[in-house]
């Protein structure tokens, strides 16, 4: 069966889906961020953890 026409095709589908708590001050953060690197909120925080894990897995 063929994909739906239009339909976006890659090799890295975001097909997880995490639930998180934040608070108002860092929600706040996050639509900075957001409206500064006109991005999404899902955009900022996988580059976040990208930071995050080359940090630390440089140790």
């Amino acid at each position: 069966m063929s994909p739906k026409m239009g339909q976006k095709l890659t090799d890295n589908p975001k097909d997880k889906m995490i639930r998180v708590r934040m608070d108002e001050d860092t929600v706040q953060k996050l639509d900075y961020l957001v409206k500064e690197s006109n991005s999404d909120r899902s955009k900022v925080i996988r580059n976040g953890i990208e930071i995050q894990y080359e940090s630390v897995k440089e140790k």
